[in-house]
């Protein structure tokens, strides 16, 4: 799983927020996030400044913000069980109410794999209910063996996903000129988080399920502050005056290190699968 070649473009990558989250203060977790299902203080235990998901044979855990958003840098602190994780999916995740059916949703996906193999990191989107957008990775470092930062920011200008020390690994431009009736997630979302039972697909196409007898599986999340516009009380969330607004476009030498990322260490993109062809490529394969 772990890479030796670390690559000089993305080691040279900007710190496209630098500042603004490394001087951030702890939040702990009551502050802007409530616990959605398995709050017993056991499958979700807050620690105050790190909440700790876990999942055996009676329950998953996850927690939400209290808030809806409409643009923003979303921004968690993750670590993911280690050894034998079949089946087992960690979410982090952008979703509007309800959830599910015709829904706008932008997800971060760790799928579990046998002791020794490794996890992949999923990421999809979802517009008017319309997933099938997968790309897969495999990470240049274990996401078990330490926490990382995992962003997504979300303006009306683009959707970037960015993972540890700022690295792009996809991006989703907004093209309602170019690409007709395509749509650009735009309705407010909510922050979540959460461990579950993915065993009916998540490692091998679900050959491999969930072994309980090695639960339970835990994983970590730090970071509570929320650096994003509230969509309450008619907010202007498109404001150029916020900070977040103001980025359109990667710079060349994150546009270098997205590039190479993608070919290094993508697995699979739902833009060249040959298998699709009884499903329509959405637009933006043409032009993110």
């Amino acid at each position: 799983m772990t890479s030796s070649l670390k690559p000089c473009a993305l080691l040279l990558v900007l710190l496209l927020f630098v500042g603004l989250s490394l001087g951030a203060r702890a939040t702990v977790f009551n502050e802007n996030f409530v616990p959605v299902w398995g709050a017993d203080g056991y499958h979700l235990a807050n620690h105050g400044t790190q909440v700790s998901l876990t999942m055996d044979r009676n329950s998953g855990a996850g927690f939400s913000s209290k808030m809806m958003y409409g643009s923003g840098l979303f921004h968690m602190r993750i670590k993911i069980p280690a050894g034998y994780t079949a089946g087992v999916v960690t979410a982090f995740y952008l979703t509007t109410q309800p959830e599910y059916g015709d829904h706008d949703e932008v997800d971060f996906e760790f799928l579990g794999n046998v002791e020794g193999k490794p996890v992949a990191l999923q990421t999809n989107i979802f517009l008017n209910g319309q997933g099938y957008r997968e790309q897969k990775f495999y990470l240049w470092f274990d996401p078990s063996a330490a926490v990382h930062d995992y962003k997504i920011l979300w303006n009306q200008h683009q959707l970037v996903r960015m993972l540890v020390d700022e690295m792009p690994i996809r991006m989703l431009k907004n093209l309602p000129d170019r690409t007709p009736g395509y749509r650009f997630p735009s309705r407010p979302m909510k922050i979540r988080a959460s461990i579950w039972d993915g065993s009916s697909w998540a490692t091998d196409n679900g050959k491999i399920r969930v072994d309980w007898n090695r639960a339970p599986f835990t994983s970590a999340f730090q970071r509570f502050n929320v650096d994003a516009c509230p969509a309450t009380g008619g907010a202007q969330c498109s404001s150029p005056n916020l900070w977040w607004n103001k980025f359109r476009d990667l710079t060349p030498v994150q546009k270098e290190a997205y590039k190479n990322i993608k070919s290094k260490y993508m697995t699979y993109n739902y833009c060249d699968d040959k298998g699709r062809s009884n499903l329509h490529l959405p637009g933006e394969c043409i032009y993110n």
